[in-house]
């Protein structure tokens, strides 16, 4: 990111206080996070770039050298002190090989950041809900197993009476040096201490309920608002029911995904709803008034004379509830109309009437092929024919 604006790329001024830089950091990770956009080369980008940016801007010492001399100031392209290795200039060969090695963030700063309040990680839970409940909206109950402090030491991992001290292993530096040799040369590596994480400090007498952790896994029961109108895109967000944070942080968020289930009837598309109905070659013919089902119950439609297998019929407003806005869709009623079997003789009989009455001929010899029909008004004897 060199050459960049780190200020920019976490949208806060330059005079921006260590509270601010982390509010803005939080809000960029829970925009730009990969988990809350999947294969987002977008997103995945500009959480890197995020991250370094915080990576800086979070560390007094890196963020004066920053001010002072840019984004290339941060690769030791600058520096007090004319000395200095192969352009270096005065930077310290530990955070160098440090980078190299260990990747930016460990070494001499990792005691520090292992002590900082650290935000909880956010917890993602599937949800499934009927097509009414999606339609209608409901309320579940369901249990979330999540990281929480430790009740009985506050989250420290130390017995109650007792408490941290300094790590024998590091000197409470939270680092441990070892030396590398490579082609040119030997040089000193910084790395975090093993024993006690990077903390600087140990527990002296570890919490028996959390044998130290300062954490334990629990569960218990949340209650979620499923809005009126989701569908199996929708994405609920609960702030601060995530994990819980590190070293007095606050909590992650609870992220909701929700899975919406088909109905036998309906079909869904948008904020509308899709429905078939079947009307016999009668009704289709003369006319009638049917039921039709929707969400709220039974109503009335009012099929007109001569309609057509395939007309569409709109009962306005019978839809979902828009879920970011005011109203409601519409639902379209589809109708098929069906050929009667079985009939009966007298039924037969009236048909061949009703075919003759209208110049319409019958292929007997051709079973299967349309007939061909020349239109005609409706015969009064017609309305004999059983529904």
């Amino acid at each position: 990111m060199a050459n960049k604006d780190y200020y920019a790329a976490l949208g806060v001024a330059k005079t921006a206080s260590e509270e601010e830089i982390k509010k803005a950091y939080k809000q960029q990770v829970k925009k730009y996070h990969p988990d809350l956009n999947p294969d987002s080369k977008t997103a995945e980008a500009k959480m890197k770039e995020v991250n370094e940016a915080y990576d800086v801007l979070s560390d007094p010492e890196k963020r004066a050298r920053y001010d002072q001399f840019g984004a290339d100031g941060m690769n030791g392209a600058y520096g007090g002190g004319a000395g200095g290795f192969g352009g270096f200039g005065g930077a310290d060969f530990g955070d160098i090989f440090d980078m190299f090695f260990n990747g930016a963030g460990g070494g001499r700063n990792s005691a520090r950041r292992q002590n900082m309040a650290r935000q909880g990680d956010d917890v993602r839970l599937d949800v499934k809900v009927s097509f009414e409940e999606a339609a209608r909206g409901t309320t579940r109950e369901v249990p979330l197993t999540r990281s929480e402090n430790c009740s009985d030491c506050g989250g420290s991992g130390a017995k109650a009476g007792t408490g941290r001290i300094t790590c024998s292993y590091c000197g409470g530096s939270g680092q441990v040096s070892s030396t590398q040799t490579t082609p040119f040369g030997q040089f000193q590596t910084v790395k975090p201490c093993p024993r006690c994480g990077g903390r600087g400090s140990v527990v002296e007498t570890p919490c028996p309920t959390c044998s130290g952790n300062g954490r334990v896994r629990k569960q218990r029961k949340i209650k979620i608002n499923i809005p009126a109108g989701v569908d199996n895109d929708s994405r609920l967000r609960m702030s601060g029911e995530g994990e819980g944070g590190y070293n007095g942080g606050p909590a992650g968020d609870l992220y909701i995904f929700v899975t919406v289930e088909s109905h036998k009837y309906f079909r869904r598309n948008g904020d509308d709803i899709l429905c078939d109905l079947p009307i016999s070659m009668v009704q289709a013919a003369l006319g009638d008034e049917v039921e039709v089902e929707t969400l709220e119950g039974k109503v009335k439609l009012t099929i007109p004379e001569g309609t057509q297998s395939g007309t569409s019929f709109r009962l306005r407003g019978r839809g979902f509830p828009k879920l970011r806005g005011y109203g409601k869709g519409d639902q379209n009623v589809k109708v098929s109309v069906t050929t009667p079997s079985n009939l009966t003789a007298e039924q037969k009989d009236l048909l061949r009437q009703f075919a003759k009455a209208g110049n319409e001929k019958k292929n007997d010899n051709a079973a299967g092929n349309k007939n061909r029909v020349k239109e005609k008004k409706p015969m009064g004897f017609f309305n004999k024919i059983k529904k």
